[in-house]
């Protein structure tokens, strides 16, 4: 049961973000631009402020992938078409108008992994989409995470977007939080964090998107650019120190340039770690008693080598551990959150994507693949056998997945589908915040659309202009009688029920 302050703390947000949800569903493309605009100027200007801050607070990652993260979690809106969720489409050729609508209120969970570019991307979407948020984030970045939503809500608030669109639980804790995603004025769910919050978003009875755990096969093939594959593998492991879940995690090569490959990962300061002994005291500094460490999470790979006794080359980016059995039995074959990769050579494609398959039998199922190789048919393979809903094929597995180097939905958040339990599929961005009302048409050729470009685009001219839409402007006029009923008959009755209501007697 709800506690009572718990009621103290959930009524104000919900109300005052369902205040602030009404007033955006009613702006205009022109107003939602302005706000948008001023609000990824204020994150793009502070992004490496946040970056330091974000390691400084958590103690995870790089200040440098940092304020790469937040800048692309910012400076594409600066320019973003805001009207694509807003404006109505007209399908001529289906005879359909197609309205969209915001969400209302959401709900979102942000992570320690990432507690600043998250607060950017999800504030960002729910303002272009004309949705109020609440952010919950994680109690171990909470100062960075609230600083920066605060920077956001005053720009929008100065740009003209009503107070509270944009909030932030102060003090979360777990009972706090279900009560918010289980709230009937909450509309939608962003969950990002661990499995047990994304569980427990899906059980609210709400709608919920959330998002399953990567572990991301990242195979090499013998017709892949080798120079160009070790390069990218080890700028995508070491980006952030692998705190995002679209970064490889264990490298399945291709026999035949499995020399080639480690020579050059090495070369890119890769460090491979060969020796028995080393790989033995790699494997119980990083998983004591078959459990991660979590003081190895978002760390640099020299730090982690120090703390397992084992020695690098200087200014080594990536561990690569080299996998001698293969099976559930084997940790560094799941999603390692820090830049330690696991690698295993085969001796065809055909036995790579079995090992790729069986990593992701283990953990990651939805998520992400990589593919090295310069062969279609084998990419076409490679799709069809993997259960995933994304492969990046010869780009770095952490920007490639995510929409940065590839043609995919530029995305902070990665649906996993009906493989990984998760309701979308699809890299979750402004279109899953709304929904659209579908005026269809009858298909007889008798029935005529009309001119349905005109009408939409009057309506939302009128919008613009902050006029009363012609329609609406002829019926302005009061009438004098409502269904045969005198107007001031009808206000005397409603007097007399109101005044009879309140005192609590009723009329014989």
């Amino acid at each position: 049961m709800q506690s009572d302050i718990d009621k103290e703390l959930l009524n104000p947000l919900m109300d005052r973000a369902q205040r602030a949800a009404s007033k955006l569903s009613d702006m205009s493309i022109g107003q939602i631009e302005k706000i948008v605009r001023a609000v990824a100027q204020a994150a793009s200007e502070q992004s490496e402020f946040y970056a330091e801050w974000a390691v400084r607070e958590t103690g995870y990652g790089r200040v440098a992938s940092k304020i790469e993260k937040n800048r692309l979690n910012s400076v594409p809106w600066l320019t973003a078409d805001v009207s694509e969720y807003i404006r109505p489409r007209v399908l001529t050729e289906e005879k359909m108008v197609e309205i969209p609508k915001p969400a209302g209120v959401i709900m979102a969970l942000i992570p320690v992994t990432n507690p600043v570019c998250t607060v950017f991307f999800k504030s960002l979407i729910a303002l272009q989409t004309r949705n109020a948020i609440i952010l919950s984030p994680h109690p171990g970045a909470k100062a960075c995470s609230t600083h920066a939503l605060n920077l956001l809500h005053d720009a929008a608030v100065a740009a003209g977007a009503p107070p509270h669109a944009l909030q932030i639980i102060p003090e979360p804790t777990v009972p706090l939080v279900q009560a918010l995603m289980a709230d009937e004025r909450n509309n939608l769910t962003l969950a990002t964090g661990g499995p047990a919050m994304v569980r427990a978003a899906y059980s609210s009875s709400n709608p919920a998107i959330g998002v399953g755990p990567g572990n991301v096969p990242a195979y090499v093939d013998r017709t892949a650019d080798i120079e160009q594959a070790a390069a990218r593998i080890v700028r995508s492991k070491s980006f952030d120190n692998s705190l995002l879940c679209t970064s490889e995690s264990v490298v399945i090569a291709d026999l035949r340039i499995a020399q080639r490959l480690k020579s050059e990962l090495v070369a890119n300061k890769a460090h491979i770690v060969e020796c028995s002994e080393q790989r033995r005291k790699l494997r119980e500094y990083v998983y004591p008693d078959g459990r991660f460490n979590v003081a190895v999470l978002g760390k640099d790979a020299d730090v982690i080598a120090t703390g397992a006794g084992i020695d690098v080359p200087e200014g080594t980016l990536v561990l690569i551990l080299p996998i001698t059995s293969f099976g559930r039995h084997e940790p560094f074959i799941k999603e390692k959150m820090c830049p330690i990769l696991g690698y295993i050579e085969v001796g065809n494609a055909r036995e790579g994507i079995k090992v790729a398959r069986a990593m992701l039998d283990v953990m990651g199922k939805g998520h992400s693949a990589v593919l090295h190789a310069n062969d279609p048919r084998l990419a076409v393979e490679y799709g069809r056998a993997l259960p995933v809903c994304r492969i990046s094929v010869n780009a770095e597995g952490v920007l490639g997945s995510s929409g940065v180097v590839t043609n995919l939905n530029a995305s902070a958040t990665i649906g996993t589908g009906f493989f990984g339990r998760s309701s979308v599929d699809r890299n979750v961005g402004a279109e899953s915040l709304v929904q659209w009302t579908r005026v269809a048409y009858n298909t007889d050729p008798s029935e005529v659309l009309g001119d349905m470009e005109g009408a939409v685009r009057d309506s939302q001219a009128a919008i613009e202009a902050a006029v009363t839409p012609a329609l609406a402007a002829a019926a302005a006029e009061p009438a004098t009688h409502l269904a045969g009923l005198d107007r001031d008959l009808l206000k005397s009755l409603l007097r007399e029920i109101l005044t009879e209501e309140l005192s609590g007697s009723k009329t014989p």
